[in-house]
């Protein structure tokens, strides 16, 4: 006879184990199946080992501009095969955490590929070929994405690269080609530029990381190109033939120049594709979008009773807090409470790139478009001290306000731990905080982050340091 769960959630990732433990913290019998390792993309092949490359490649910058420190330091070297295995041993200790956290709040764990065989019925297949049939009340499908493949050119793991790929590398690319400046994009040209490698980036669009405020595109696209990378918006790939010795790439730019270039490497970054074929959705009746991403309501139910949907299967952003969150909504929900629906505009973005970008709300593009009279401050790290003294002057902080009230409509920032410091912002929008709570909250000195003070009185033209 099949176990009967509370819940079963099909995938361990950020968002499938987070929404495991609060079910069983709420009293639920609860079941969790992944089919390769817990913790799912973002512990193993994404987010977590992504930062400790970026964090060795950090080092190695700095040891290579010790002179600027007043510093000496010599016989400065990068060793591939150690900077992989430091990234795969924080993976593989997350990893452990998160096996961990299941048997704490005794959460069974079932290992395989999950499908959803009928009404309220799942049925895993281990790597023995074994099926386990669950019976659940509920299921929150947590399945996440995968990489998109370029129509023409399938990565191969050897010359053409997904992110995967490009985290452990079988040797260091001499000249690396980058398509897609969002976050995986952008990030792997940053790690691989700061190693040493000759990295060209190429962008459809008309500026990088385009879902960012436009003035923070400007800055990192003139920042990239000081550090050497070579950039490339409005252009695309017409073509990848791939050799023993690289890869040709047929190049347009975008005055509608053709050319030919060959790199030894390229990383494809142009987005993702749900994980929701042959799991059985289809064939409950869930929706889907023409991209095959899950709709859901905001509580993260979908049409079907009792099936619920979280993290990149669903509605952008895709990112791994958005899914952890979603998840404990739709598990309140499922436990009979009432959350609070997760408001988009209240998500923050983080890119790890050298500057690194932190957004949240609206751009002043976005605040525009949407009716909005603003009033916009900006402030340069220039102006900042602990910038300064920590040799990382270059960035800012832009706020957008709307004029007529006061809320605070967006925060873009570019520069050294921006990325810790969008939080401050993204409380201040949870609580619908105006300009005049933020003028009137005291920033410790000296912090980069009296930046963002300084962001907020520049709006309303009372800024101190300009």
């Amino acid at each position: 006879m099949a176990d009967t769960y509370d819940l079963v959630v099909l995938g361990s990732g950020p968002g499938g184990y987070v929404a495991a433990i609060r079910a069983s913290q709420l009293g639920l019998k609860v079941a969790i199946v992944e089919r390769e390792l817990l913790g799912g993309i973002c512990l193993n092949w994404g987010c977590i080992p992504t930062k400790a490359l970026l964090r060795s490649a950090e080092v190695f910058h700095l040891m290579s501009h010790a002179k600027d420190y007043g510093l000496a330091a010599q016989g400065i070297a990068a060793d591939l095969e150690a900077v992989v295995k430091r990234s795969r041993g924080v993976a593989k200790q997350l990893n452990q955490g998160v096996t961990h956290l299941m048997k704490k709040n005794k959460i069974a764990v079932h290992m395989g590929v999950g499908k959803l065989t009928g009404k309220n019925k799942l049925t895993i297949t281990g790597q023995d070929g074994k099926a386990t049939e669950l019976q659940y009340k509920n299921v929150i499908v947590a399945t996440g994405a995968r990489a998109r493949d370029l129509p023409f050119a399938k990565a191969d793991g050897k010359r053409i690269w997904t992110y995967r790929h490009a985290m452990t590398p079988p040797e260091m690319p001499k000249k690396l080609l980058v398509i897609g400046s969002g976050a995986i994009g952008i990030e792997f040209a940053s790690f691989y530029n700061d190693m040493g490698v000759d990295v060209t980036v190429v962008e459809m669009l008309d500026r990088l990381v385009p879902v960012e405020d436009a003035d923070v595109s400007a800055h990192l696209e003139k920042a990239l190109k000081k550090q050497g990378m070579t950039i490339m918006t409005s252009a695309s790939i017409g073509g990848l033939e791939v050799k023993d010795s690289g890869v040709i790439a047929k190049l347009k730019d975008k005055s509608g120049k053709e050319t030919t270039a060959e790199f030894s490497h390229v990383i494809v970054a142009i987005g993702i594709v749900p994980n929701t074929a042959d799991i059985g959705l289809k064939e409950l009746g869930v929706d889907m979008d023409d991209r095959g991403f899950l709709k859901t309501d905001p509580v993260c139910r979908t049409n079907v009773p009792g099936v619920w949907a979280i993290g990149d299967i669903t509605a952008p952003p895709w990112l791994a807090h958005k899914a952890s969150h979603e998840g404990v909504i739709a598990v309140e929900a499922i436990a009979g409470n009432h959350p609070h629906a997760m408001d988009p505009r209240n998500i923050p973005g983080c890119t790890y790139c050298r500057p690194q970008i932190a957004s949240v709300g609206l751009t002043e593009a976005k605040a525009k478009e949407a009716g909005y009279e603003v009033k916009v401050g900006n402030f340069s790290f220039i102006g900042n001290g602990k910038a300064i003294a920590l040799g990382e002057p270059e960035g800012f902080v832009k706020t957008v306000f709307d004029a007529k009230t006061g809320e605070l409509l967006g925060a873009h920032m570019i520069g050294a731990e921006v990325t810790e410091m969008i939080q401050g912002y993204t409380i201040g929008k949870t609580m619908e905080t105006t300009e005049a709570e933020l003028m009137e909250t005291v920033f410790p000195h000296p912090t980069i982050s009296e930046a963002m003070h300084e962001a907020v009185l520049g709006a309303y033209g009372k800024a101190l340091h300009i």
